[in-house]
């Protein structure tokens, strides 16, 4: 998952920013799905979204971030499951959520409820016109994915060394809870184009994949 302290994950956090001022705007709130400790929701409200909210099931990672953002009125952040949300709760919006993403959090809720109902739970929060913005892991199966995967496998030493170079914090180990993926890149492509017909998906290096799309 690492190499030369640095985070796959921490890594996407700037696309995931970018993809939703693209589509959304900076202003806009966010509903942050596994937050963790709260990287993401740092790197959003950095760049002006708010309100943000933030959710993680794992008592740690909810006490971590609280206590990360306890002096931010635009942040709040919740120790509750993903499948506990509804509009209108307090945490969403009676109208939905203008913009919802995961970072390495979409297999965990696979493994409990199934990708096709995490994907669809999602869909019925977003408000018309809310973007979903998803980092995920997928299971390799193809040569394809073999293919990409050698690729990071490759570029790993390289990218560890250039942000080591560049002054990169270190990544550190934050006891953020990890499980490897059950779906594999094609069934995840299949579970979206059923429930999110338009969505983008997309393999990337650091053996994550990308899925985009807003809602009609």
């Amino acid at each position: 998952m690492t190499a030369l302290g640095w985070s796959h994950n921490d890594h996407f956090h700037g696309w995931v920013v970018r993809r939703l001022r693209a589509a959304r705007g900076p202003a806009v709130g966010v509903l942050d799905v596994g937050c963790g400790n709260g990287g993401l929701v740092a790197a959003l409200r950095s760049r002006g979204f708010a309100p943000v909210v933030g959710i993680d099931p794992d008592p740690a990672m909810a006490r971590s971030a609280t206590e990360r953002f306890a002096a931010d009125d635009d942040v709040t952040v919740a120790r509750t499951s993903f499948f506990d949300l509804a509009r209108g709760d307090g945490l969403v919006p009676d109208g939905g959520a203008a913009a919802l993403t995961m970072v390495a959090s979409l297999h965990h809720l696979a493994h409990q409820n199934g990708l096709e109902p995490s994907l669809r739970h999602a869909r019925e929060l977003l408000a018309p016109g809310g973007r979903l913005v998803v980092v995920g892991l997928a299971r390799p199966t193809t040569p394809a994915d073999f293919a990409v995967d050698l690729a990071s496998i490759v570029l790993n030493r390289v990218m560890g060394l250039a942000k080591r170079v560049a002054g990169a914090p270190r990544w550190v180990e934050d006891g953020m809870p990890v499980r490897d993926p059950d779906e594999s890149f094609t069934q995840v492509v299949r579970a979206a184009q059923t429930v999110l017909p338009g969505a983008r998906v997309r393999r990337r290096l650091w053996f994550r994949y990308t899925l985009e799309w807003s809602a009609a």
